[in-house]
Parts: C-alpha cells; sequence; structure tokens
C-alpha cells in the first residue's frame, strides 16, 4: 500500500500508538512531513518529553544514550536528515548495536506520487530512501495508514531482538487531528 492523501495518519493516532509503545522521549529535528505530530506532542499531555536537537546526528546520540541509561526513545526527522546522520548511524545502530528506532518523513514527495511507489519519485531524496536503507541492511516499514501504526509496535521490537536501527518511512503529512 501507498501513501493516500485522503486518508493520512492523524497525529493523534500516532501519539497513542507512541504511548502504548511506551515511548518515553521523541529526539527530533522537527520534519515537515510529522508537523502535525510535533504539535500533539507539544500541546498534549502524553507524557512524552522532547528533545529538538541541533542536528540529525546529535538525535542519534543522544536517544543511544537515552536507551543505554533504560529510557525508550523516537526519533523524529525528514529523509534529507537521514542522509545526513548515515555516519552516525552506521557507528551507533550498526557497528555498536544499539536498538534505535527512526521515523522518517518524505519530505518532498510530489502528489501525483503518493499513490505510487515512493521509488518512482522524480526527487532523488525521496526515491533513493528504501533503497539506501535496503544497502544499510536496514528493516524499514511504511507509514501510509492509520492501520500501519501497528508497525510501531513490530519496529521497536524487531530494533531491541537484533540491536540495531529499524524506520519507520511517513510517506505523506500527517493529518492534524
Amino acid at each position: 500500500m501507498h501513501a493516500s492523501v485522503s486518508h493520512p495518519i492523524p497525529a493523534s493516532a500516532a501519539v497513542a500508538a507512541l504511548q502504548r509503545c511506551a515511548v518515553r522521549h521523541v529526539v527530533t529535528v522537527p520534519d515537515w512531513v510529522q508537523l502535525s505530530l510535533h504539535s500533539h506532542l507539544d500541546a498534549s499531555e502524553a507524557g512524552i518529553d522532547i528533545a529538538n536537537c541541533s542536528n540529525e546526528n546529535q538525535c542519534l546520540t543522544l536517544a543511544a544514550g537515552l536507551y543505554i541509561a533504560g529510557s525508550r526513545a523516537l526519533v523524529v526527522m525528514q529523509n534529507q536528515g537521514f542522509y545526513n546522520c548515515i555516519n552516525t548511524l552506521r557507528a551507533v545502530g550498526l557497528d555498536a548495536q544499539i536498538p534505535l528506532v527512526l521515523m522518517v518523513g518524505q519530505f518532498g514527495r510530489e502528489f501525483d506520487n503518493f499513490d505510487k511507489p515512493s521509488t518512482q519519485s522524480r526527487r532523488t531524496m525521496v526515491r533513493l530512501l528504501e533503497p539506501m536503507l535496503q544497502t544499510l541492511d536496514i528493516p524499514f516499514h511504511r507509514l501510509d495508514g492509520e492501520d500501519d501504526l501497528r508497525c510501531i509496535d513490530a519496529a521497536f521490537e524487531a530494533s531491541e531482538a537484533r540491536g540495531g536501527p529499524v524506520v519507520l518511512i511517513v510517506g505523506a503529512p500527517m493529518a492534524w487531528h
């Protein structure tokens, strides 16, 4: 299934999924695709602390530190930021085998690409994300609709079981409700 503009993921449902998964921290460089999620986390009493970082490398190292301290964190960034922190992700997630779950927004995805595979996008930052994850041997799930939020549970379980990163790809802007 591919992203659907007519049924975007409600940010409130995403927050509920994070609460269900016992996420205590969201470590982020804010992402436009997930702007409504940021807004819900800022406004709600979800019990999830937000740490805004200056860059994506800092997000990963902070999330790793929180894991070592016994807390569960979710890293939120956009696709361009993902490309920025690949070396840190290799070192912290792949080599040091620290479980990390990243929610990566497909910033720049064309509206006419929402019902197609993102690998058919005209924009390299969108088109290359999934092949890059496959090259790095990082499992990923697509969050294209509300039913896909169950993948958040699977991502945390897989990340902790394998000792490494798992990515959740947010294919379209989340809804504001």
